[in-house]
């Protein structure tokens, strides 16, 4: 011990403090780490505390003392590798960095890993920042999200990247909205299309445009590309005042190596496993978490519980979950570690997710948690008590690459390819599954959604109508790219906003408004979400119309009441004499259709009377003159 005073310290970490961080049990620790202005021996300042258990000095250098290393040292506190300072007469909006001398002698300056704010790109450094005062009003929608469970509820996302979803024509910041801005147009346009969730890319401080926020150096800073934190807590406060909830991506699993963040923070592996055969993903060219050690598991747990506690998001997308659960993900033999067992999986990543998960579930307060797990591992979402990981949903990624070569087909090929539709009606409830088309499938020459279809123009905005409808009859909760509800051309461009003059013009307008139809139908209809995981919440009419490429199906609502049957035929061949099978006597009201969309309130759609003629393997069924590219859902 060198002093007294390092023994003790100034009294804000306390001993707990310490012995919970050291555990990897303090979930707050984000309140005592990083800079805050405090009253310290009668004096107004700022506290200063950072994790650099390899450093040999450290010290705070900002504006306020002329970026000098010998200007404010920082003290040791005991056993912990942390080290604090005080800072008399310092205030909120200060430039900050911390000066970390290593074994060797060098200094670097690393940014605030705790900082609430950072500079502006290309800026590197962080800032003071207070988060207290702000005036929550959404206290109905938090209690609301606390009763309700998102299994049963309708969730259909709407995935945005703030930087290019609009541009605003002025030079400031790239043209980008503020917080405040997109929260007023975004929230319009969720609430008229019928989105409940926005899913937020990007949003943790990131120095690279090209990284769209997955190479983060700022966790718990919301970038200053939109403005300053409290103007973040604004647009999701407006976003639950509006009914919309919103989740935000968030990558624990692998970080850049700029010289300012987290890489070699305090001169040796730090944050990151030492070995580079755990430590780098050689493919992104970044390092990865050590989820071995206590301290590095508590900074991204406390940082998942802070986006939820301190700006009441309502969900987290965890990137790259199979990069973090697979010792080889990325790797070739001999270039990596096996486990204790000699096998591939990194046992010390699964319990942080056991750990991350059980937290937010014990909290209470309805946050979901969704993992981006592009393989076959196991119960994802299973209960932690049966081996399963616990995860709220699952992103269907499986689904996805099926649906998308079913629908790049030409039609006449389809009736070969039938089983790319079916297959993922054989494991729905494997997993609490959500649909995706993401920002992944409309870049890197992999073509926009609707360039995706085949056929000419017209063909392709029936198909993409008819490839949504599809979607949005298939059991899992569902997330859309922004740009492909209304037909964005162009591959999606993190520099440029979306071109949306497309959305007024013929084409593009009426996909717009039969993407807007089928998102307040699923609203409508509890049989379209609440038995997303259900075998009794679907049922096959017929699978098995491959030479016609035709699909019939139902989905049941927990009370069997306001079904819902749909027919959709993937050929431009239209089908006059079609009779499809129902369960039972009735009528079969129309509720949407590709040309009309939805029959809304004061339309009556047409009814169609059930026979008793067995069809379909059903006792009973009607006929109904299927339309080329033909989208039917009835309602019984």
């Amino acid at each position: 011990m060198e002093s007294g005073r390092n023994e003790i310290g100034m009294g804000f970490i306390t001993e707990v403090d310490r012995y919970l961080y050291n555990n990897g049990r303090h979930y707050e620790i984000y309140e005592k780490l990083g800079a805050h202005p405090i009253n310290y021996e009668g004096n107004d300042g700022m506290y200063f505390a950072v994790w650099a258990p390899h450093g040999s000095l450290v010290s705070v250098v900002g504006d306020f003392n002329g970026w000098d290393p010998e200007a404010n040292p920082m003290e040791p506190l005991a056993d912990s590798g942390i080290w604090e300072a005080f800072v008399p007469n310092l205030s909120v909006g200060e430039l900050y960095k911390y000066a970390i001398t290593t074994r060797s002698g060098k200094i670097l300056f690393k940014a605030d890993p705790y900082a609430f704010q950072a500079e502006y790109r290309p800026q590197t450094a962080s800032v003071t920042a207070d988060l207290t005062g702000f005036q929550w009003k959404d206290l109905a929608w938090m209690e609301k999200r606390k009763a309700n469970d998102p299994l049963d509820e309708p969730i259909s996302i709407y995935e945005v990247h703030l930087g290019s979803w609009r541009k605003k024509s002025r030079d400031e910041k790239d043209g980008f909205y503020t917080y405040i801005e997109a929260a007023h147009e975004l929230a319009d346009y969720i609430l008229e299309m019928g989105y409940t969730h926005v899913e937020l890319m990007g949003i943790a401080e990131h120095p690279y445009d090209g990284s769209w926020g997955y190479q983060v150096t700022g966790y718990f800073a919301p970038t200053s590309r939109f403005g300053t934190p409290r103007e973040f807590m604004y647009f999701v406060n407006y976003m639950h005042k509006k009914g919309i909830g919103v989740i935000l991506d968030w990558v624990p699993a692998h970080f850049p190596k700029d010289a300012h963040g987290l890489a070699d923070f305090d001169g040796e592996a730090c944050y990151e496993y030492a070995d580079p055969r755990k430590g780098e993903h050689p493919d992104w060219g970044t390092k990865v978490f050590d989820y071995s050690k206590y301290e590095v598991d508590n900074f991204l747990i406390a940082n998942a519980l802070y986006w939820v506690d301190k700006f009441h998001v309502d969900g987290l997308r965890v990137d790259a979950v199979a990069s973090m659960l697979y010792l080889d993900y990325g790797r070739n033999n001999g270039d990596w570690i096996p486990n204790q067992y000699g096998g591939n999986e990194n046992l010390e990543a699964i319990e942080f997710f056991k750990h991350l998960n059980s937290v937010i579930k014990k909290r209470g307060n309805g946050a979901m948690v969704i993992a981006e797990e592009s393989t076959v591992w196991p119960k994802v979402t299973g209960n932690q008590e049966e081996g399963g990981l616990g995860f709220t949903f699952k992103w269907n990624m499986g689904w996805m690459h099926d649906f998308l070569e079913y629908m790049k087909l030409d039609p006449y090929f389809r009736k070969y390819n039938h089983h790319k539709m079916t297959f993922g009606l054989t494991y729905f409830t494997s997993e609490n599954y959500i649909l995706v088309l993401s920002h992944d499938e409309v870049v890197h020459l992999k073509s926009s959604m609707i360039n995706k279809m085949p056929g000419l123009l017209e063909d392709k905005f029936a198909n993409i109508k008819l490839g949504y409808t599809f979607m949005l009859g298939h059991p899992g909760k569902k997330l859309l790219f922004m740009g492909q509800d209304f037909g964005q051309f162009h591959e999606w461009d993190e520099k440029t906003s979306l071109d949306w003059y497309l959305s007024e013009e013929t084409l593009g307008k009426s996909l717009k408004d039969y993407v807007r139809d089928l998102l307040h139908l699923y609203k409508k209809y509890p049989a379209l979400y609440e038995r997303d995981y259900d075998w009794e919440g679907f049922f096959w009419v017929n699978a098995n119309d491959k030479e016609r490429s035709i699909f019939s199906f139902i989905r049941y609502s927990k009370d069997q009441k306001r079904s819902l049957l749909f027919v959709l035929n993937f050929t431009p061949v239209a089908r006059p004499d079609y009779r499809v099978g129902v369960p039972k006597r009735g009528t079969y009201t129309l509720v949407l259709d590709q040309d009309h969309g939805l029959y809304k309130r004061g339309e009556k759609g047409p009814s169609f009377r059930s026979e008793k003629e067995e069809w379909d393997g059903q006792e009973y069924s009607f006929p109904y003159r299927l339309p080329a590219y033909g989208a039917a859902v009835f309602r019984f």
